[in-house]
C-alpha cells in the first residue's frame, strides 16, 4: 500500500488544507496516511523548519506548501481520476 505522509505543524492553516486534500483524495485512492507534527521532534523541526506542510510518497518528499491534486493523482496513478 502506498503510504502518505504530511508533515505539519499545530496552528498550520496551509497544513490544514493539506489534510483536507489528502483525506478527500485518500477516501478514493486509499493510500495509507501518516500526519507527523514536525515539533515534536527536533530533527525534523530542524530539517523543515517553516517549510510546512510537506507531502512524502513512500518517503519522497514531494510538496511543500500546497498539495496539487493532478500531480498527486498521478504519482498515485490514478490520472484523470475525478
Amino acid at each position: 500500500m502506498t503510504r502518505v505522509t504530511l508533515y505539519t505543524r499545530a496552528g498550520c492553516h496551509l497544513c490544514e488544507e493539506a489534510e483536507r486534500v489528502l483525506r478527500q483524495e485518500q477516501a478514493a485512492a486509499g493510500f495509507g496516511l501518516e500526519l507527523v507534527d514536525i515539533d515534536r521532534d527536533p530533527e525534523l523541526a530542524r530539517r523543515y523548519g517553516v517549510r510546512v506542510p510537506v507531502v512524502a510518497v513512500d518517503g519522497e518528499d514531494l510538496f511543500e506548501y500546497e498539495v496539487p491534486v493532478d500531480l498527486l493523482r498521478a504519482r498515485l496513478g490514478r490520472v484523470g481520476a475525478d
